[in-house]
């Protein structure tokens, strides 16, 4: 039998253990010797790098609309703290040690989140979405991204099923942070926005772009491993030259491995591990 974890054995402790956890993460990120984005700009820069739009809601999650509802606040919230932030050269953008204190003036709610694999309703909920987005807009420009993990499992499809798949970028504060850094001599700034039913991200630049990016899958395979289903995909990145528009290659970015905690169509091809 293996040994309980000490906040396992002993819950009350719990709170404690998280306390010290992220108090060890943001003084690392103090003492690291990165300089980190943190200032806001009111007015846009000059040219728009690339801009997306997701949708808000997802209907397909099983849970009350109400959760949905109370994610879109959390988001707005936390899109205070990152809309007009500029990425100036050498600096590096941390998803966690801006919109840890987004709650400071208005509470988060009770929105959706995925706790040990498994889709729960929590403080604050939702907040993936907004680091799904940015990790997405990241991969359109030339910054270097130096921290992300995928999630480990998917509970319920996306809303649009012609959406990039294993492009995600799931964060827990005080153990997993979404960075990026800017090795250009260009400033970059992130623009949040919404409508009501899209959250809208952009990225601007202040140089005219000499180069654009078109992200893709290079293979979805879906395989069975002891009982269960993992989607294993190929992301890629086509480099455009932004004044001829003519592609100049493409590089594989990385490989992503998911696992699928919902029923897949049937027509779909499953390979055996």
């Amino acid at each position: 039998m293996s040994r309980k974890r000490v906040a396992e054995a002993f819950p009350f402790l719990l709170p404690i253990r998280e306390t010290q956890r992220k108090m060890r993460f943001y003084a690392g990120m103090k003492f690291d010797g990165r300089s980190y984005a943190e200032i806001v700009r009111g007015e846009q820069l000059l040219y728009t790098l690339f801009e997306d739009r997701r949708a808000l809601y997802n209907r397909n999650a099983g849970f009350d609309m109400v959760y949905q509802e109370n994610k879109v606040f959390n988001l707005k919230q936390a899109a205070r703290t990152l809309n007009g932030l500029l990425i100036r050269p050498g600096e590096t953008f941390s998803f966690w040690r801006l919109v840890r204190c987004a709650d400071k003036e208005a509470p988060y709610k009770d929105g959706l989140m995925v706790t040990n694999g498994k889709l729960t309703t929590s403080y604050g909920g939702g907040m993936r979405q907004m680091s799904n987005l940015l990790f997405w807009l990241f991969l359109h420009t030339p910054l270097t991204v130096i921290e992300r993990s995928g999630h480990e499992a998917k509970e319920f499809p996306e809303p649009d099923s012609g959406e990039i798949k294993g492009v995600d970028a799931t964060i827990s504060e005080g153990w997993i942070d979404l960075k990026a850094r800017n090795d250009t001599n260009c400033t970059y700034q992130i623009s949040v926005s919404f409508d009501d039913e899209h959250i809208i991200g952009t990225v601007f630049v202040d140089q005219q772009p000499r180069a654009l990016y078109n992200v893709v899958n290079g293979g979805i395979e879906y395989c069975r491993d002891n009982g269960a289903i993992y989607e294993y995909v190929k992301v890629e990145r086509t480099e455009i030259d932004a004044d001829k528009g003519e592609a100049q290659g493409i590089k594989p970015l990385y490989a992503n491995r998911c696992k699928i905690c919902y029923p897949l169509p049937d027509s779909t091809e499953i390979k055996e591990a």
